[in-house]
């Protein structure tokens, strides 16, 4: 039996691979994981090629499973979610341990996805979109009503693409990969271009451009772009992430999660903020000083979009790094500067820093972009990071986030009502 002890002096008493995943809670695959990562130690059993796991190492592992799960959750469900993707602190982010700023800065988008999902750097990494999964897209998407905001749009697309794919279901490393590696630019390829015959090809950015403005952007303009979305990949657990999580925690394949991260992405505190940014510098622009519109923004009792992080004291390093680049970019002047005198007007009553948002809507402001035009980078930019957490979650325990509900209804047991 397998929960026998050795007698003394015995060999260790050794595990399958399919013991060791049963005693974990977790698929077999997680159990060479676990091992790549050295939490376990594996040998080959004698005369055959299958992998044994000491047992008691194996038993030690799943109590301290345990005690991290009871440590964060007194429900039963992870509140604090082991990553290996990203690190915040000290006014910094990291990708898998490398400052992000300077992968964004040094590689494109494509590369620095395959380097929060895989852990390797691809140079010259591409994205393609099946031209079946892109077809449907486009048809669904095309149904939808004019008035339909990007990340609807994007929703279907990926609803779409899904329906197209009868391997779906598979959540094995390879085909979520494979998956996520298609998805992206089918999401850019099914949204509406401001001009016919774009090509579907090329860097991701100068596809995405063109779904956002009519106005051609130059080398230096697209590289701004490419350079949000490769900041903008990932940051930690945000409430779209989260959301993610929880989906590949029950198992939804990854166009699921992806479509429970945009249903999230929506809100108005989280991916539109970018657009509240873009109308208040255009409004700036109007006025030629930022002085009433944040009169405006304050006496209405809304807080002033574009400033302040939760997790940072100083300034935004996505923003930090985007700015310095709409420097180089002629058309951007007026609304850097409008930006520049939204930071300095606030900073008289309240030391709040700029962040991503207003640098996204200095970008989006000044090169003809639509005021969700932000909503839409920062959905595809995510996606990258929300597949990376998903092929993360897959290799967790089941279900794992499962808290209850602290209940403060009446005590039961009640009349039934009249």
């Amino acid at each position: 039996m397998r929960d026998q002890q050795p007698a003394p002096g015995s060999p260790a008493r050794r595990l399958s691979t399919k013991e060791t995943a049963e005693l974990l809670g977790v698929k077999p695959e997680t159990v060479y994981a676990y091992v790549s990562r050295g939490q376990l130690s594996s040998a080959r059993a004698p005369g055959g090629r299958a992998s044994t796991f000491d047992a008691a190492e194996v038993e030690a592992l799943a109590r301290r499973n345990r005690r991290e799960v009871a440590g964060t959750s007194g429900a039963g469900g992870d509140l604090s979610v082991r990553t290996r993707i990203t690190l915040i602190e000290k006014d910094r982010y990291f990708f898998r341990g490398v400052d992000a700023t300077e992968l964004a800065v040094r590689h494109s988008y494509e590369e620095v996805a395959e380097w929060l999902w895989t852990g390797r750097m691809t140079p010259g990494a591409t994205l393609t979109a099946p031209r079946a999964a892109v077809a449907v897209a486009r048809r669904a998407v095309d149904a939808l009503p004019e008035h339909t905001s990007p990340t609807d749009r994007l929703r279907v697309a990926t609803i779409a693409s899904a329906a197209e794919d009868p391997l779906r279901f598979d959540l094995s490393g390879d085909a979520v990969l494979g998956t996520a590696r298609a998805l992206i630019p089918t999401m850019v390829a099914a949204l509406p271009a401001w001009r016919e015959n774009r090509p579907d090809d090329g860097p991701l950015a100068l596809r995405l451009w063109h779904r956002l403005t009519g106005i051609d952007p130059g080398d230096t303009a697209l590289r701004v772009l490419d350079t949000a979305l490769a900041l903008l990949v990932d940051h930690d657990l945000a409430a779209s992430t989260l959301a993610v999580r929880l989906a590949a925690s029950a198992r939804a394949h990854a166009y699921a999660a992806v479509s429970a991260g945009l249903g999230v992405l929506e809100g108005p505190l989280h991916g539109a903020s970018s657009g509240l940014a873009h109308r208040m510098l255009l409004d700036v622009l109007d006025r030629g000083t930022a002085v009433p519109v944040i009169a405006d923004e304050l006496r209405a009792g809304r807080r002033v979009p574009g400033l302040g992080h939760r997790l940072y004291e100083g300034e935004d390093p996505r923003a930090r790094v985007l700015f310095r680049l709409l420097e180089d970019v002629p058309r951007a002047q007026p609304a850097l500067l409008a930006a520049r005198d939204v930071v300095a007007v606030t900073a008289r009553h309240a030391p709040l820093h700029a962040n991503v948002d207003l640098a996204l809507a200095v970008l989006t402001a000044s090169c003809g972009m639509p005021a969700t035009a932000g909503e839409t980078i920062f959905a595809v930019a995510r996606t990258a990071g929300w597949i990376a957490h998903a092929l993360e979650e897959y290799g967790e325990r089941p279900l794992r986030m499962r808290p209850s509900g602290h209940y403060v209804g009446p005590r039961p047991p009640q009349p039934l009502p009249e």
